[in-house]
């Protein structure tokens, strides 16, 4: 049982803890600390609600669907449609970050530049491509691996670095930047997309799912802040956007072992997507899940057509902003009397949110998505 516990834990903050985690410290370091701690805490907060509410969604149930057909399900095949274009944006967005963080993270650890970036991060394509190709058996055996990893540097990294913070570095605001992490802190959250997964994997132990929610859920806000306070203690206005290649070429690999965890994940989530609720075979799902994002990641670097922090914003405030606002939209329609009497399955627990706060966290996406155009 806990060893389930474990896997389903691990599956959910294995996905949520990728490239924005590289990227927070340098869009807190824009609008300040105590700002950027607004931000995380706010939307950590508002998307383990999310992906409480995706588990009650997909418990009740008994085909697993991906967040597309959950849309169709219960809002009709246009949402299905806006659904699918949002999260495909937001999972090809992951992927040619985690690309792009992987080239530069290993081209600075064997050259001590970006020179190489791009040759590196196709190697390293190379890789993750074979081990996605094997499917979910594969991942479910690698990813906590990363997960540990993770957690174990981030923590003695906090530990070995606290007494040599500044903490004038945390102590200064700039409002005029106040929505600048909105986009790349909503992207470092997003975990929905594994909800459905996690049922999966702790399939005949589903009771689990709610204990395995919050868990993951809070982690990746404890590992981001005791990150973010080292970062910006240590560096202040001066960290990259890829944080952890300011610590030197031991910590970046911290780096290149969430970005690994979190290719897998979403690479097999997306899989999921175009199989599931789209019928397509398992060949071309995974051609059209791991080759488009490598000729993103080629066409991105060899025009410099955006920088990583850029495609975290873009990734997160969009994608995750349409995706929440429609989970949001289906939980409160499951909520009606009419679909309750016809549900496939009693899903075992219930989120009760009131309306009133629903239509709040709509707000807040739509002002993310907006002001992330301006």
């Amino acid at each position: 049982m806990k060893s389930k516990l474990f896997t389903g834990i691990a599956t959910l903050t294995g996905t949520v803890i990728g490239a924005g985690f590289l990227g927070i410290p340098y869009v807190v370091a824009k609008s300040g600390f105590m700002l950027g701690l607004v931000h995380m805490v706010v939307l950590a907060i508002v998307m383990m609600l999310a992906n409480l509410m995706i588990a009650e969604i997909s418990l009740s149930s008994n085909t697993i669907h991906q967040l597309p057909g959950y849309a169709s399900k219960y809002l009709g095949k246009k949402t299905k449609i806006i659904m699918f274009l949002a999260s495909i944006f937001g999972f090809y967005a992951a992927l040619i970050a985690y690309l792009l963080g992987e080239g530069e993270s290993l081209s600075f650890i064997f050259t001590n530049s970006a020179k190489y970036s791009l040759l590196a991060g196709a190697i390293f394509w190379i890789f993750l491509a074979l081990i996605t190709f094997r499917g979910i058996k594969t991942f479910k055996k690698v990813e906590p691996i990363g997960v540990i990893a993770v957690f174990l540097v981030t923590i003695v990294l906090g530990i070995v670095s606290f007494n040599k913070i500044n903490l004038a570095n945390l102590s200064y605001t700039n409002l005029s930047n106040l929505f600048v992490p909105f986009g790349v802190v909503l992207f470092a959250f997003l975990g929905v997309s594994s909800v459905p997964e996690m049922r999966r994997v702790l399939m005949k132990n589903e009771k689990l799912m709610k204990k395995a929610i919050i868990i993951g859920s809070l982690i990746p806000l404890a590992v981001y802040i005791l990150f973010t306070i080292v970062v910006l203690g240590l560096y202040g206005q001066g960290v990259t956007e890829i944080a952890t290649i300011s610590f030197g070429k031991i910590v970046t690999l911290l780096g290149i072992f969430t970005m690994f965890t979190a290719f897998l994940a979403l690479n097999l989530a997306l899989q999921d997507t175009y199989r599931f609720d789209f019928q397509v075979t398992r060949e071309k799902a995974w051609l059209l899940a791991t080759v488009i994002p490598l000729i993103a990641f080629i066409f991105i670097k060899l025009y410099d057509l955006a920088g990583f922090v850029k495609i975290l914003s873009l990734g997160g405030a969009i994608s995750g902003g349409i995706m929440a606002i429609v989970i949001l939209l289906v939980h409160e329609k499951l909520k009606s009397k009419k679909i309750q009497r016809k549900l496939e399955r009693k899903p075992e627990f219930k989120i009760n949110i009131p309306l009133f706060l629903k239509i709040i966290f709509i707000a807040l996406f739509v002002v993310g998505i907006v002001m992330e155009f301006l």
